[in-house]
């Protein structure tokens, strides 16, 4: 229980931002856009709380918006030049502590039903965000389309949410306070794409069996 409590700390968003600074941000947007051992990372809370930082002063707004435009770019272009390499052989990959080929397979059924949208779609749905150009790179998507669809979805993602949070500190009263409900609510947020998802696809599988 306690590493577990260690663990969990240690992933805070409000830990990472004021432990590791912008600097910390940045490499979390990387990990998890592209990869794939990025996928448990919490991206979304985590922008939205650098936002929230840097309308407290704590952070560079600027910075943190071109870091994270960057960063999750440039994640993304990692992921889809490793699964242009590797992606194939992912499918037939044995599962490890960093690895799931589950999750491989989800961000497969996902590309295959959205197409060349889902490099957008994906951004705002945990894991799936981290094996989607991945998945594209296997796919052989031709990287024009592929970076054309990466830099509008790293746009939205990254610096929409930390947009967002950078006017809740400003306009919400004593934000403070309601900061840790606002995280909790954008990690439930976050993951119910992912379960429709999943409960739409089980329960194809039954009707077809």
């Amino acid at each position: 229980m306690n590493l577990i409590h260690s663990i969990t700390h240690f992933l805070a968003p409000a830990h990472i931002i004021l432990s590791l600074g912008l600097i910390g941000v940045i490499a979390v947007v990387f990990a998890e856009s592209g990869l794939f051992f990025g996928f448990f990372l919490p991206g979304d809370s985590l922008l939205f709380t650098a936002g929230f930082l840097a309308s407290q002063g704590f952070i560079s707004l600027p910075l943190l918006l071109i870091g994270v435009f960057v960063a999750a770019v440039l994640g993304d272009s990692v992921g889809y030049a490793f699964g242009k390499v590797v992606g194939g052989k992912l499918y037939s990959r044995a599962d490890s502590r960093w690895f799931r080929k589950k999750h491989i397979e989800q961000a497969g059924s996902f590309y295959e039903k959205h197409g060349a949208k889902a490099i957008i779609l994906a951004r705002f749905m945990p894991i799936i965000r981290t094996f989607a150009p991945i998945v594209a790179g296997a796919a052989n998507m031709p990287y024009r389309k592929f970076i054309a669809y990466n830099i509008i979805g790293g746009l939205l993602w990254s610096v929409g949410l930390s947009i967002i949070g950078y006017s809740f500190g400003n306009i919400v009263p004593n934000a403070d306070r309601y900061i840790t409900p606002i995280v909790i609510l954008i990690l439930l947020v976050s993951i119910l794409p992912g379960l429709w998802h999943l409960v739409k696809s089980q329960i194809s599988k039954r009707r077809n069996m």
